[in-house]
């Protein structure tokens, strides 16, 4: 089908949710996808820090192929071989005791935000059910994530949000220790948020913020969720970022990385905050099925492989490619107001909203993706090489300079 074509269809059938850019993509791999017509890019967005081992990676295919042909889903009503495989490779690579299994980011949000009520309530009684979250956070679109959401812009069109969740600027340890001693008529059960604010433009916190937020949390006897939807499984130079900071929350959020490019997403706690969950308090009728868990415990198994390679790759490469966009700052001046990331997950402030830019890297082969308005957010796979990290800050150089 023609890209012409695919576009027409799309505007008729699909409901007009996302601001698509014109590009449709028939197949990939590595860090490469090529279009129904054929043209080449470099993939800098993967999926939306999905594809950490790039497109169709070998081990994760043939894990889903042999899945598919074995057995595709049965109910969480029966026990599951592989779903126990994925929980226990979660479990000894965490801080984590239990796991649940959900199809989404935002779901495991949603299940976090009721584990930690449901724990408060079991602990303390009724009326202790705030959540504290940051400004510019962002959680998800279903409306408990979407209440947790610190930004407003998400908010518009569907209030009343659900009540109970307060938002402190980010980085802010002064405000947080205040909203934690106000103790408003619904308490504080929990504090939400993520080690990196990804989609807020991949703002990070100041080095002790995440520590100082744990120390009072202990404190206050609250629960620490860490959303590491975006910056889990190896993204950042570790499996998890939590790791970097020093700190283990109570709870932890994952999806994205986690299926290797099929849809799943994990709830992790400790084994005294997972009890609050009993039979009947939370389900997904597609969590964890035999397929979706074959693709993740491929995808794990092949960044802790020899030693964790592609999570030492994913630090060495973010490094290489930190350097890479400071220089760029230098080089454009009056176009790049910062640079800032943690291993590969890497971003680009620029003077102006950065929409035109992406679209001009898409037509010279590369995709990026904007955020925050004026920030290009580069995630792409950890298998990714020098040469292409070159390639693709080549490119955004010649676009901003104006380079032919």
């Amino acid at each position: 089908m023609e890209i012409k074509k695919i576009i027409e269809d799309s505007s008729r059938y699909l409901m007009n949710t996302y601001g698509r850019l014109p590009v449709a993509l028939r197949k990939g791999r590595g860090v490469r996808v090529w279009s129904v017509d054929d043209k080449e890019y470099l993939d800098f967005v993967g999926g939306i820090a999905v594809n950490v081992l790039g497109h169709c990676h070998p081990k994760v295919v043939v894990a889903i192929q042999k899945q598919a042909q074995r057995l595709i889903h049965v109910s969480n009503l029966y026990h599951m071989e592989n779903q126990v495989k994925l929980a226990r490779l979660l479990v000894e690579h965490s801080f984590a005791d239990k796991v649940f299994f959900c199809n989404s980011g935002a779901e495991a949000n949603e299940g976090a935000i009721k584990l930690a009520r449901k724990f408060a309530r079991e602990r303390y009684g009724e009326g202790r059910f705030g959540i504290i979250t940051a400004v510019n956070s962002f959680h998800g679109r279903t409306y408990g994530a979407l209440s947790a959401t610190g930004q407003l812009k998400f908010h518009n069109g569907f209030e009343p949000m659900l009540p109970g969740f307060t938002y402190v600027p980010f980085g802010d340890i002064g405000a947080m220790r205040e909203a934690l001693g106000k103790q408003p008529p619904e308490g504080v059960c929990a504090v939400l948020l993520e080690p990196i604010q990804a989609e807020g433009g991949v703002r990070m916190p100041p080095p002790d913020y995440l520590r100082q937020v744990r120390e009072l949390c202990d404190a206050s006897g609250v629960l620490l969720i860490l959303d590491e939807v975006q910056t889990g499984m190896g993204r950042t130079g570790e499996l998890f970022a939590y790791k970097h900071f020093g700190v283990r929350p109570d709870i932890m959020t994952l999806a994205k990385g986690l299926g290797g490019g099929t849809p799943i997403g994990a709830l992790l706690a400790t084994d005294e905050v997972s009890q609050a969950f009993t039979p009947g308090s939370h389900a997904a009728t597609f969590g964890g099925n035999p397929l979706v868990c074959a693709s993740a415990i491929a995808t794990i198994q092949a960044l802790l492989e020899d030693n964790c390679y592609l999570i030492e790759h994913a630090r060495r490469m973010g490094d290489y490619f930190a350097g890479k966009l400071a220089a760029l700052k230098e080089s454009a001046p009056g176009h790049v107001a910062g640079a800032r990331g943690l291993g590969l997950l890497q971003a680009l402030e620029l003077t102006r909203p950065c929409g035109p830019v992406v679209l001009e890297c898409i037509e010279r082969g590369l995709l990026v993706n904007c955020t925050a308005d004026r920030v290009l957010r580069f995630m792409p796979p950890l298998i990714v090489q020098e040469p292409e990290i070159d390639q693709a800050v080549r490119t955004v150089s010649d676009v901003l300079l104006g380079k032919s």
